[in-house]
């Protein structure tokens, strides 16, 4: 008697002969150029461009302002993103160890002091910004608990 094994060898030999012969043609074909129309679609979509692609002329001037006032850049403020505005933005960030890039850099905007501006902001009217409480005026009882929670010896 021959064993389960031996019967299940051809079987299976002849499924996968007989399998590439029932196989389609056209279903290729057709797969292969619907790919080939979403990958042509994709390209010409990735061509688009992105982001901000222009700086405004007025921020621009700020900008300049703050590169002359840095010596980063010479003259007056033209308000032109030119070449020598962006050679010296990439002077400027390269100096603080930062990446040259074509636009500038959130860090260097705010190292310029061009950083966002909040005095609009809701919570920013009526505000009072005042220094914290002196040691004197914390009770002697919740400054020594202060300090031995903090384990230094004084």
């Amino acid at each position: 008697m021959l064993s389960f094994r031996a019967v299940l060898a051809p079987m299976i030999s002849a499924g996968l002969l007989v399998a590439p012969a029932f196989a389609s043609r056209a279903h290729h074909t057709s797969a292969s150029s619907s790919t080939h129309r979403s990958r042509r679609l994709i390209s010409h979509r990735s061509h688009r461009l992105h982001g901000q692609q222009s700086i405004d002329p007025e921020r621009v001037t700020q900008i300049q302002q703050a590169l002359i006032h840095e010596h980063y850049l010479t003259g007056a403020p033209t308000g032109k993103w030119d070449a020598t505005t962006v050679t010296a933005m990439q002077k400027y960030q390269s100096d603080q160890g930062w990446q040259t890039k074509l636009m500038p850099d959130s860090r260097a905007l705010k190292k310029l002091g061009l950083g966002p501006d909040y005095s609009n902001a809701l919570n920013a009217k009526n505000s009072n910004f005042a220094a914290p409480p002196s040691n004197s005026s914390i009770p002697a009882s919740q400054n020594a608990g202060f300090t031995a929670a903090s384990g230094v010896n004084q």
